[in-house]
Order: structure tokens, then sequence, then C-alpha cells
């Protein structure tokens, strides 16, 4: 039997956020996703369980409060600060990869725009064991795609 998975995704954009939806309902029914259009919805949902989330899905770049300013807030967070949290961007920048593990990212994934290759890298972070994973310089980014 499957594990149930709660995945929060955040993106501003409608496009990548039904992208990510229709590959997570072919992942099977053992994946809740809830999404979120905005930082602020989601630093809302979080303080307003059920449900609570397994592993944070976050894109950097939104209007207002950005994917960098959640990240903060939740890490100076005594709740929420060992919560995965993975940088979903389109941003393949060395400063902004950087940036994302300096403020307590637990990884970094580069969107794809292929299917089968979002769909391996959601799963890859899913079987991630978040207890014991560290991030460090050479393991933070999902090079797969």
């Amino acid at each position: 039997m499957k594990k149930e998975f709660t995945i929060f995704y955040t993106d501003d954009d409608a496009e990548d956020l039904e992208f990510f939806s229709e590959v997570t309902s072919a992942m099977g029914e053992h994946l809740n996703l809830v999404t979120q259009n905005n930082g602020k919805k989601l630093l809302h949902d979080l303080e307003n369980p059920p449900p609570n989330p397994h592993i944070v899905f976050l894109d950097l770049n939104m209007p207002g409060f950005s994917g960098f300013d959640v990240l903060e807030e939740l890490r100076s967070s005594d709740t929420f600060k060992n919560l995965p949290i993975v940088i979903f961007s389109t941003s393949r920048d060395e400063q902004t990869i950087e940036k994302s593990r300096r403020l307590g990212a637990s990884y970094y994934v580069p969107k794809p725009t292929d299917f089968s290759l979002l769909r391996k890298s959601i799963q890859h972070a899913l079987d991630i064991n978040w207890n014991t994973f560290k991030a460090s310089k050479e393991n933070f980014v999902y090079l797969n795609n």
C-alpha cells in the first residue's frame, strides 16, 4: 500500500498550477494536492490546518510576497522550520539557487516543461527521507531535467 502524501504547491502562474495538478493526478490517488496562487495564501493554509502538508513546492517569482519572503517567514517559525520546502522555479541562476539554500530551502527543482520529467522530479522529492536529508551544495539541486 502506498503512503498518502499531501503536497502544497504555491505558484502565481495558473498554467503551472494546472500542469502540476495534471501530473500529480496521473501519479495516483495517494497524492492529495492543495494549491495556492500566492505566498500569503500558503501561509494562511499552513497556519489553519487541516490538511497538513508532507512537503511544499514553492515558486520564487511571485508578485508582492515572493517565494523568498515565504521561505524566510517559514524558516523563522518553530512550527515550520523543519517542513520540507522544495523551491520549484524556472530560474537556474547560481545566485538564486544559493540564496534559496542559504534561506533554508530543503531542495531545489528547476521547473521541467515535459510531463514525464515533472513526474520524475515530483516523485524524487517525495522519495527523499526528509528526516535524514541534509542539503549541501552538492545535493541541493535536482539535476534530472
